[in-house]
Parts: C-alpha cells; structure tokens; sequence
C-alpha cells in the first residue's frame, strides 16, 4: 500500500473541501457517530478550516484520491460548542490547538496513517505557538443498540499519541442519527495534550 500523506493549511485546503466531506458523511454514518450529515451543513462547517491561516488539513492521498483527512485549527476558530467546556474548565482557549475529525477509509487502517495524523497536527500547532492540543469524541454508552459486536474504541491509539481522557470535561453536540426523526445532543468526551 502506498499512501503519501501531505498537509495543506489555510487557502490550499480549499481543493480538498468536497473529498473531506465526502469522507466525513462516510465514515461517520458507522458507530459511535452515526451520523446523518448533508452536503450543505458541510460546506459551511469546513469553510471554517480553509478561511484560517493557522489551521491545518493532513490528506492521505492514494494516487490522486483522497482516503483519509485530519483537521485541526485554533480552538477559538472552531464552532461554538467546543469552547465553553474548555474554558469552564480553566483552559484560555486562545492558547488550545483544536484536532477537528480524523477519517480514514477503512481498507487503510491499521498501516499507521492515524498516528501519522496526530504528528502532523501536533507540528502544526506547535509551529502556530499553540500549547494544548485538544479534541472531543462522542461518548455512546457501552450497551449502545446498535453498537457492533467487533466494535474497537479508538482510545487506545489516542493514547498512544499522549492525549488524555478527561471525563471531567465534557461538551455537547447536536445531530441527527442515521434513521432518527430528529437532531438530538449527544455527550462529548475531551482528551487533551500539554504540548510544551
């Protein structure tokens, strides 16, 4: 398998926007997520990465076509729901890099591509000066119904890239399931890391 992986920021993520999303609504759609996203919420959900000049894209690039991304900006450019948590919590949220979503077509897990995502964001937030680098994963209950039987949490990986789990910590963010009738909030777990 032969994956270059290459990291764009600001105005030359603008390419990759329509691949991300497409991704994006992929992957997410499978547990924990499960994720009904559209076209148009998209759109304007990532236009944020690509009108920051210290955000970050990091493709995997199989050929010309896109199997994976992995996001990051400054926190204080991210939406709304991510912010408060943070700084209920004590963190200046002008100092926290945040890592946005990491999607990986499945046919390529399991060679590296996702630590290699983490270090390519880290680099990039500690070449903006940031000091923590932050995210947050939906936080299903174990005994989620439709919860697969082979289902592997991705803690592990992200501990071994150094973040911590902090339970404490804990966001919310609204979307609508795949089959759902409505949008409902759904728990978000943050993990950090001190990158100083």
């Amino acid at each position: 398998m032969t994956v270059e992986i290459t990291r764009v920021a600001g105005a030359a993520i603008a390419p990759y926007l329509d691949a991300l999303a497409d991704l994006r609504m992929r992957i997410f759609r499978a547990f924990p997520y499960l994720y009904e996203g559209t076209a148009a919420y998209e759109r304007e959900y990532l236009a944020s990465y690509a009108g920051s000049p210290a955000s970050v894209v990091v493709v995997a690039l199989d050929g010309a076509r896109v199997v994976g991304a992995s996001t990051g900006l400054p926190l204080v450019r991210h939406s709304d729901d991510v912010v408060p948590p943070l700084a209920r919590a004590g963190f200046d949220p002008e100092t926290v890099y945040y890592f946005g979503e990491s999607v990986l077509e499945p046919a390529y897990r399991g060679h590296g591509i996702g630590a290699r995502f983490f270090v390519e964001r880290e680099a990039a937030a500690r070449g903006h000066g940031f000091r923590t680098a932050a995210f947050c994963a939906v936080d299903r209950p174990a005994d989620h119904p439709r919860r697969p039987a082979d289902y592997q949490p991705p803690g592990a990986l992200w501990r071994r890239a150094g973040f911590v789990r902090r339970p404490d910590i804990v966001g919310e963010m609204v979307w609508r399931d795949v089959g759902a009738a409505a949008d409902t909030g759904k728990p978000m777990v943050f993990w950090l890391k001190e990158l100083a």
